[in-house]
């Protein structure tokens, strides 16, 4: 080839497709590279989206648990203090004492506090409609050990 030859050549390769680091390339620029296979953006996503849902899964069971839980202490209290109120419009003929044991009835729509329990009457039974068992606390609060309701 002359000289003449060699100066009419044109690269056919682009400036813009081409470097000077090859090794920043994110594919293979030669047959002995290591293959660059694609990730697979879809399945990565997937995995990440379902371990997400089993996560927060857990977390909301855990949260409707502690809520359960909350409503079973509130209708605890609630109920609590539906006895205290009988208790406290019942007829009482003794002064109750702090961690004795004393039992609510009903005597035609007439709430009692005595001392006898529903199993302590005898062979007759209880003339009374049992409502529940109760303990006086320090506190003069009411602690419901049985109830019927």
């Amino acid at each position: 080839m002359s000289d003449k030859e060699n100066n009419d050549f044109i690269n056919p390769i682009d400036d813009d497709h081409i470097t000077e680091t090859p090794g920043t390339l994110t594919y293979g620029h030669h047959r002995g590279s290591l293959p660059i296979v694609p990730t697979k953006e879809g399945e990565i996503k997937s995995k990440a989206l379902s371990a997400m849902e089993h996560q927060t899964d857990i977390q909301l069971l855990q949260i409707k648990e502690q809520m359960e839980l909350l409503a079973q202490q509130a209708q605890k209290i609630q109920h609590r203090i539906d006895i205290s109120q009988q208790i406290y419009s019942a007829k009482v003929r003794f002064e109750p004492l702090i961690n004795h044991v004393y039992h609510l009835y009903d005597k035609h729509g007439e709430s009692l506090l005595i001392m006898v329990g529903p199993n302590d009457w005898g062979r007759k039974g209880c003339p009374y409609e049992y409502i529940a068992s109760v303990r006086l606390l320090a506190d003069h609060t009411w602690d419901v050990i049985n109830s019927e309701q």
